[in-house]
């Protein structure tokens, strides 16, 4: 694929360095695609828009804050994203990519072990529910995310417990509502984190708005969350 095919939205924010290690990556994931249905969006506009551009553009875009150098993790991690899109541009930080799904965290090790990333890596099979209870993970990461995963309160049941002190949870979101916020703070009040930011960005070529969610901890997160595997999917707090 040729750089004049990306979108300049997605240029804009990547190095020339940066767009190779995502060409690779798309060759591979493509590669890998025919035996694991690990994704549907890797060809062109699908790839570097919904793929790579939402995965980065909340750590781009209007940042206060400096994201690299970090311990991260990535929960749900299904065919890499956003926590490759994530190590690409931050060398520098520990990689955690969470799935239950042996198949994909195949994938996901044959991934990393074709492609030169500066990141060290921890590939993990594993339900969130029981690798955040251990104690070296709870509490540990200043970065937790999940993409395409559930509803942003049994989100954010998984992703609190395994956040540091000022660590930040990033929820990716589609449309939001008063309603939406309604439930996510009635969750975090429980699980004593707080929401800090709303970013709202649309994507290049009309593909719709994007949110971006960032919670963080306010205190320490109750010992009984997360609680076993399902109850946050099937019983939200929020409910």
């Amino acid at each position: 694929m040729k750089k004049e095919n990306i979108p300049i939205e997605v240029i804009n924010l990547l190095t020339e360095k940066e767009i190779l290690i995502f060409k690779e990556l798309q060759l591979i994931i493509n590669e890998l695609n025919q035996k694991t249905n690990l994704t549907r969006l890797i060809e062109n506009e699908d790839y570097w828009i919904s793929q790579v551009y939402d995965s980065i553009w909340p750590f781009k875009i209007n940042s206060k804050d400096n994201f690299d150098n970090k311990r991260f993790i990535d929960i749900g991690s299904g065919c890499g994203f956003p926590g490759f899109g994530y190590a690409i541009t931050h060398p520098n930080s520990e990689i955690y990519l969470v799935d239950s799904s042996q198949k994909k965290i195949d994938c996901l090790k044959t991934i990393v072990n074709n492609i030169n990333f500066k990141n060290k890596f921890f590939i993990i099979n594993d339900r969130i529910e029981n690798f955040s209870r251990k104690s070296s993970i709870k509490n540990s990461f200043d970065i937790a995310t999940t993409r395409a995963v559930s509803n942003p309160s049994t989100v954010a049941e998984y992703i609190l417990p395994t956040l540091v002190q000022k660590g930040y949870g990033l929820l990716y979101c589609g449309n939001w509502n008063a309603q939406n916020q309604e439930k996510l703070e009635k969750t975090l009040d429980i699980l004593e984190g707080e929401l800090v930011e709303i970013k709202q960005n649309s994507l290049p070529k009309k593909r719709g708005t994007r949110t971006a969610i960032f919670i963080q901890p306010k205190g320490i997160c109750p010992k009984a969350y997360p609680r076993d595997v399902g109850k946050a999917e099937k019983y939200p707090i929020s409910d």
